[in-house]
């Protein structure tokens, strides 16, 4: 593997997306690499895998913030040199295209666990970014207790 220098984190914030956060903060300390925890506010204004019903305050640009930055604590704490950004749009493509511009040397996504027919109904960023991404992308699946939720 070359060397990993900047590790993306796309996450939004959700207790299913924990897991990623966890592996991304590991592998950050542990290569010593930069990490960039980015999160999406969608073009409908809300977090990437939100539902209708789950938009409103806590959807906010300003909560995306808020969990941003503490998991960006949450790296520091670790050892880890991390920042964050918040990007609007559709979440597949905000997140390649922050990838691209912060070039990314791997990208950490989680994953809900949909499959079949849930997949195809409601979309999947992970499978979106796994496809355009300019860099090895990870995908880790969250634990079931954190999924449940």
């Amino acid at each position: 593997m070359s060397h990993i220098e900047t590790i993306l984190l796309a996450t939004d914030g959700s207790p299913a997306s924990e897991s990623a956060s966890e592996e991304a903060i590991d592998l950050a300390t542990q290569l010593e690499a930069r990490l960039l925890v980015v999160s999406v506010l969608g073009g409908s204004s809300r977090p990437a895998g939100a539902s209708a019903e789950t938009a409103g305050v806590a959807d906010s640009r300003d909560s995306l913030t808020t969990k941003a930055q503490a998991l960006v604590q949450r790296a520091k704490a670790a050892g880890a040199n991390a920042t964050f950004l918040v990007w609007d749009g559709d979440p597949g493509e905000a997140i390649v295209a922050a990838a691209e511009s912060e070039n990314a040397d791997l990208i950490v996504v989680g994953s809900h666990g949909r499959s079949g027919v849930s997949r195809f109904l409601i979309g999947s960023v992970s499978d979106y970014v796994v496809r355009h991404a300019h860099c090895p992308v990870m995908v880790v699946r969250g634990r079931l207790e954190a999924t449940r939720r």
